[in-house]
């Protein structure tokens, strides 16, 4: 007997060693080295933020993170901080632990002045274009010449700026979709900077151009402005003489009309536009930017070449199809059409328009009728959907039929048009060319995610919430960006998954993807975040120890993902998941809205933008960028 309880104990413990959950403080913590927990251990200030309102107020309103090597491999890593109430992306040291630029334009609170970018024309003799909204006036926020000025925003060929925090860009007040800085992206060698505004536009910077040893630091140069779609006016009608049929008076209304439409309306009144450029991926092979204009009733994607601008010397600065006239529409088109940059590939729409009409056979679809966002109101060519207006009908779009043509040269030629995948109410995905038996009907507009390039395949894998129109039932899509093909890209495999708003996605060790899983529409789902395979896009491990996540992280520092789970309950947390085993390991209690964040591989430290609370420490009344780390 007595060998028996022996054997028993050292089974025991042998399982308490080898699983890490022993009875250090906060286990368990399968699967670390010490007793696995984490903690705040330095808080950073973010230039010009404070409790009095002036002149930033509180860091309360942040998007995106982003960590990578300096420009030109040379200094520590730095992490790119979206920040709306600056107006401006911030740069933070992480080995220093302190802010050491701040990266905006004329419209800058920390970066304004000398340090606003200006706007580089290099190679290229026509500088960067202005954007013009959807009511036809022009928008501060691009690259402005000579020709372009706007009261207290003079022709000095600056950046014109970030479009900020509407009303603070609180998720209470549901004017997120109109704010910006957005997305962040910056290419593996540290030399290229993307960043989605809430002007439905990426601003691209060459990060060679900063000078961290200036003082003030200079901010580096813009190289392009890409319109993704059609700016909300955030201009009122500035620059446009002649009063418009839904703005008679000739009020400068701006986004007014758009707010209240926000009200049970789904942003859709015209001075919306396409809402924000929001996430964004890079193809590292083909050079290729993804863009999410996710948050319109009929969201879409949009796959840019950048090969001209990441590579140096630049060749060009993806000027508009039309060089001489502003990104945007041209003034009186009834189709709507938009002059867009020459770098777009192509775009996905996922305009909830239904597949095949029933009875129908070819390229007949449905026309969906009453949908107020993103619908041209001319009838289509026979045999053709009507892309949405943002769609730039002379953009490759779609799967099948006639590649886009030139606006300019011709704005009557059919151009193909593509109605989004969907999933058969058995989560069977809907082949594009061959929708097949249950695929007609109406889908779900979507509502699009985080989305991920993946090396492994040279595919996009994209987050999907509205897959059907069952609420818990959201799904990856996968889209192939096909560079060179006149078709454009396409949707080639859809994977669903269940009690899960995939809303965040990123690579782990080998094919393994972190989805994120957030809540939907209200719905609070269990807490779980799904590892998949990113080529087969089958389900690998599930945990449940943490959920209502927005971004995530994967840091091969440590071989560990970090998520921030705003929406976690009781109260929000960065959650840590082991890459290697998959198991959740520890979820350390931060600020509300804690949202975003981004891990440096050299010293394995989080750095996590937290709104003002406690957790900031001296700051708490300001808010803070928090450094956290295991202990």
């Amino acid at each position: 007997m007595r060998s028996r309880i022996v054997f028993t104990f050292l089974l025991t413990a042998l399982f308490v060693v080898l699983s890490g959950c022993g009875t250090a403080p906060n286990c368990p913590t399968c699967g670390t080295t010490t007793g696995g927990t984490y903690a705040v251990i330095d808080v950073i200030p973010v230039p010009e933020h404070n409790n009095t309102g002036e002149p930033g107020g509180p860091f309360n309103s942040f998007d995106i993170s982003w960590i990578a090597q300096a420009p030109n491999g040379m200094g520590d890593d730095l992490d790119y901080v979206s920040d709306r109430i600056g107006i401006a992306v911030q740069v933070i040291d992480t080995a220093q632990d302190i802010a050491v630029n701040s990266i905006a334009g004329s419209n800058g609170i920390s970066g304004a002045g000398n340090n606003a970018s200006s706007c580089s024309n290099e190679v290229v003799t026509t500088p960067i274009p202005p954007i013009v909204s959807v009511l036809g006036n022009w928008t501060r926020f691009g690259c402005r010449n000579g020709n372009f000025h706007i009261p207290g925003f003079g022709a000095n060929g600056n950046f014109g700026g970030f479009v900020g925090g509407q009303c603070c860009a609180a998720r209470a007040n549901q004017v997120n979709p109109l704010s910006g800085p957005n997305g962040v992206v910056v290419t593996a060698d540290g030399n290229t900077l993307f960043v989605g505004n809430g002007s439905s536009s990426v601003v691209v910077f060459d990060l060679t151009t900063m000078n961290l040893a200036a003082n003030p630091p200079t901010g580096p140069n813009v190289i392009a402005v890409i319109p993704t779609g059609l700016s909300p006016d955030y201009d009122g009608q500035a620059g446009n003489s002649n009063p418009l049929p839904w703005n008679p008076s000739g009020n400068q209304a701006g986004i007014a009309p758009c707010i209240a439409s926000a009200n049970g309306r789904a942003f859709s009144d015209p001075s919306c536009g396409d809402l924000r450029g929001d996430e964004i991926s890079y193809d590292a092979t083909d050079h290729i930017l993804a863009v999410i204009d996710g948050d319109p009733g009929l969201p879409f994607i949009t796959f840019i070449d950048v090969s001209s601008l990441v590579t140096r010397p630049i060749t060009s600065n993806c000027l508009p199809i039309d060089s001489t006239t502003p990104f945007g529409p041209p003034l009186g088109n009834a189709l709507g059409l938009i002059n867009p940059s020459t770098c777009i590939m192509g775009q996905i729409y996922y305009d909830g328009a239904g597949g095949l009409a029933s009875g129908g056979t070819g390229m007949t679809y449905g026309l969906n009728p009453g949908t107020p966002v993103d619908t041209i109101a001319l009838a289509p060519p026979s045999g053709q959907f009507p892309c949405p207006d943002p769609s730039n009908p002379q953009v490759n779009s779609g799967v099948s039929g006639i590649p886009g043509v030139n606006i300019v040269a011709d704005a009557t030629a059919p151009v193909p048009c593509h109605h989004g995948p969907l999933l058969t109410a058995a989560g069977v995905f809907c082949n594009q060319t061959d929708p097949g038996t249950g695929c007609s009907g109406a889908i779900s507009p979507a509502g699009l995610g985080a989305h991920v390039w993946n090396p492994n395949t040279g595919h996009f894998l994209l987050t999907n919430a509205n897959s059907t129109g069952n609420i818990p039932v959201g799904s990856i899509d996968e889209i192939d960006p096909r560079p060179g093909n006149p078709n454009g890209p396409v949707v080639i495999n859809s994977a669903p998954l269940l009690n899960c708003m995939p809303g965040s996605i990123v690579q782990g060790p080998g094919d393994n993807f972190l989805v994120g899983c957030a809540d939907h529409d209200g719905q609070a789902f269990p807490a779980n975040e799904i590892v998949i395979n990113g080529t087969t896009l089958a389900t690998v491990a599930t945990t449940y120890n943490v959920g209502g996540v927005d971004e995530i992280w994967y840091n091969p520092g440590d071989n560990r993902y970090y998520v921030a789970a705003r929406d976690m309950l009781p109260y929000p947390v960065m959650g840590v998941i082991d890459a290697g085993t998959n198991l959740w390991l520890y979820n350390l209690q931060v600020n509300t809205n804690a949202h975003s964040i981004a891990v440096d591989p050299k010293n394995n430290h989080v750095f996590m933008p937290q709104q003002a609370g406690a957790i900031c420490g001296t700051q708490a009344s300001a808010g803070c960028i928090d450094v956290i780390a295991q202990q």
